[in-house]
């Protein structure tokens, strides 16, 4: 059997980690890196790898079978994402959470006018979190979910301070709040706030001349990242940056407390800890495009979430081997 011809869109942290999730995968291969950078300056992980400019992705219509799509949510992922659902079944990673409705309905549009399959805002949150989130308070109706996040780095948070004029470098931590926590573990179900939940932590580096308490300002009145949170801007050195915050360690938990018919209390949670969120992402993309392909070789089209994808389909083996190792 054929194995699914993959493409990358972009090269960044998410696309390197797709480059690495995929040489993972046995029935996957990549066919070529996809950027708006000149493609001589970039150096793809694996030998022979081709990088072509985004521009001419056309052309290559016909031997990518699905594209992961590796922008950040901000300003890449929106144009990007229509475009090129014109031409591929694509997987995407968009988690601007406020505007995911309104992204699921241009990728729908684009992609059954295309005849295609696009599964969008994929990774651990949106993506693993939300099914855990759906299939709690479906088994637990009366009950809440909470999700905590961190302490790590948000890529897409971190992205859209890099974006800000002057900033030249950037880093953004989500804390929680140990005290809602705590609250939340024990089955308390309290009304919490966004604010009372999580602290952003964000490291900048600035250009030189740059307008700091502009720059900080934009930060801590950005809608859908940094508003609605406490927030604390610390401006720091590159050499600083280049020291204490290279890595990009993330990691969360749902908790969904729940009451069963007489009154006995049940608390369910889902965690992770991740040395690298990029890589983790990358490897749910991976899983995802798998997928793709499936549903698109059934003859389904149009947008999907992680809703819509049966459990089976990530996976390499058959239903068969399913069933006799993991059921």
């Amino acid at each position: 059997m054929q194995n699914i011809r993959v493409g990358i869109a972009g090269y960044g942290n998410l696309g390197r980690g797709v480059e690495l999730a995929l040489s993972q995968c046995p029935d996957m291969e990549l066919i070529g890196i996809f950027t708006r950078r000149p493609p001589e300056t970039i150096q793809p992980a694996g030998k022979g790898i081709k990088v072509i400019p985004i521009s001419e992705a056309e052309t290559m219509k016909d031997e990518i079978d699905v594209m992961i799509l590796c922008g950040g949510s901000a300003t890449d992922l929106p144009q990007q994402g229509p475009q090129l659902a014109k031409l591929f079944n694509t997987i995407d990673s968009f988690d601007t959470h406020a505007k995911i409705p309104e992204y699921f309905d241009i990728m729908d549009q684009t992609s059954r006018k295309a005849g295609r399959i696009s599964i969008i805002s994929v990774g651990w949150d949106p993506g693993l979190f939300s099914v855990h989130r759906m299939m709690s308070e479906a088994i637990l109706p009366n009950g809440k979910s909470y999700t905590f996040w961190g302490k790590g780095v948000s890529q897409g948070h971190s992205d859209a301070i890099r974006r800000i004029k002057g900033v030249k470098n950037a880093k953004q931590y989500t804390i929680p709040i140990e005290e809602a926590v705590n609250k939340v573990r024990i089955g308390a179900n309290p009304d919490l706030t966004t604010r009372e939940k999580h602290l952003r932590d964000c490291y900048v580096v600035a250009e030189e001349g740059a307008d700091l308490a502009a720059i900080e300002r934009e930060i801590k009145t950005m809608p859908n990242y940094f508003a609605e949170y406490e927030t604390r801007v610390n401006f720091i050195s590159e050499e600083e940056f280049k020291r204490d915050h290279s890595a990009m360690p993330h990691g969360g938990f749902v908790i969904h407390s729940g009451i069963t018919g007489n009154n006995n209390k049940n608390i369910i949670e889902f965690s992770l800890k991740l040395d690298s969120n990029p890589e983790f992402t990358a490897s749910v993309l991976a899983a995802y495009a798998r997928a793709a392909w499936r549903m698109y070789k059934e003859g389904q089209t149009g947008a999907k979430t992680v809703f819509d994808v049966p459990p089976a389909y990530l996976s390499p083996k058959s239903g068969a081997e399913l069933r006799q190792t993991l059921l």
